[in-house]
């Protein structure tokens, strides 16, 4: 079996996936990055013509024509939005898996820092030493604790439930938005001993048309949704209006999940007390928007899964592996796409 493959490896994640299956090929195809779309790269080289599995990051324009063997897409990312938004999927009757799950560690551990920076008045304090004013007083008087706080997370899925984990021993309430939230257990692929796959750590429930209400009881509000047609624009001024004027936002899933005009209306009304954002609208980042220079609002320029470069897609490799080997074997894959459901 031919997989071709758009991102580089190391000694080790080749071996990873090797193991799966001695008879796997890996190539590497040629690619380009096109103007407009940095992270993903379009494959240019004719010998895609022969592989059935596709593993990296893609730019999904052309594939259905170039790689006509092509059976089933892996993607090292969680997002899969940008190659729903392709007709790919709907020329061909191709699988498509994401990563989700391998992000979650490094993006619960960004949720927490952001929570304890805001808590713990660090952002204050780090513009008054840019300015050498000493601020005893001013951040003494702001810094509060994590120990009683609700955290509202919009996206109850391997991320969401990886940072209920983590903060629920800070003493956190954790609140819990999902599409159908009946049903709380997760069937995605985790790590052991890594996030809430029985759904046990929320207090309440909410359902998309429950938002409002879920914004209303948050200290901290967490979006980590998938972007889909139902979550873009999923929090705008009618939600913000729900909110405390003392809560805070953390974006780690798409800039488009909020109305970033509605966003910043409410943190310059008061609506709002701060933002953290890892992800906007658009990236980069126009250089006249105003979200630059709020000192309410941190950017972060969409690092919130970063970790050193050699050990990054580690987990991700793992995670294929094991649905090469179920591929390979005609068993059920983790993490595949409904293309209905755009997640």
């Amino acid at each position: 079996m031919k997989i071709a493959c758009t991102i580089g490896l190391s000694d080790r994640q080749r071996e990873t996936i090797q193991q799966a299956d001695a008879r796997v090929e890996l190539f590497f195809p040629k690619t380009r990055l096109e103007t407009g779309s940095p992270y993903f790269p379009t494959v240019v080289d004719p010998a895609i013509e022969d592989c059935e599995v596709l593993v990296g990051h893609i730019n999904p324009r052309g594939l259905a024509e170039s790689a006509p063997r092509l059976k089933w897409i892996h993607l090292m990312s969680a997002g899969v939005d940008h190659v729903l938004r392709s007709d790919l999927l709907d020329k061909r009757q191709i699988i498509l898996t994401n990563s989700s799950g391998t992000t979650a560690p490094w993006i619960a551990e960004y949720v927490i820092g952001v929570m304890l920076q805001y808590s713990r008045s660090l952002n204050v304090a780090l513009r008054a030493q840019m300015r050498h004013q000493w601020f005893h007083n001013e951040v003494r008087g702001l810094c509060q604790s994590l120990r009683g706080k609700s955290i509202g997370i919009v996206g109850y899925g391997s991320i969401g439930r990886a940072t209920a984990r983590l903060a629920q021993p800070f003493g956190m309430e954790v609140l819990a938005l999902k599409r159908d939230p009946s049903e709380h257990t997760d069937p995605g692929w985790s790590l052991p001993e890594m996030g809430d796959p029985e759904g046990l750590i929320p207090s309440r429930w909410f359902g998309p048309d429950e938002r409002s209400e879920l914004v209303k009881l948050s200290d901290f509000i967490v979006m980590a949704p998938p972007l889909t047609a139902a979550t873009r624009h999923f929090l705008g001024a009618r939600e913000f209006a729900a909110a405390k004027p003392t809560a805070y936002l953390i974006n780690v899933a798409r800039g488009e999940v909020i109305d970033q005009k509605a966003l910043i209306e409410a943190l310059n009304g008061g609506r709002l007390s701060g933002a953290c954002l890892d992800v906007t609208t658009p990236e980069p980042l126009n250089s006249d928007s105003p979200l630059w220079d709020m000192e309410n609002v941190a950017l972060t320029f969409h690092t919130s899964a970063a970790r050193p470069l050699e050990t990054f897609y580690d987990l991700a490799c793992e995670l294929f592996a094991e649905n090469l080997r179920r591929f390979i074997g005609g068993r059920e894959l983790f993490n595949v796409i409904d293309r209905a459901r755009g997640y």
